[in-house]
């Protein structure tokens, strides 16, 4: 993905990762606990494609965190 909201996507994909990686989770299992493919997830972390909303929510509850959480961006 390219464009107008790629540092965006790209923070969010950075703290999915931290995250996931503090859990000791595998994307696949995060994927799966999100009913996503692994391939969507990595997707996401790498920010080669965005998500809905909805995603969002799935993946912050996946792993017990705030949404806001994934939209503090570490400078």
């Amino acid at each position: 993905m390219n464009g107008r909201y790629f540092d965006t996507w790209l923070g969010i994909g950075l703290n999915i990762l931290h995250y996931r990686k503090a859990q000791g989770l595998t994307q696949m299992q995060l994927a799966e606990k999100c009913g996503i493919s692994r391939n969507h997830m990595q997707r996401i972390e790498t920010a080669a494609a965005a998500c809905t909303v909805n995603t969002l929510v799935d993946i912050a509850d996946a792993l017990n965190i705030p949404l806001k959480r994934l939209f503090e961006f570490r400078d």
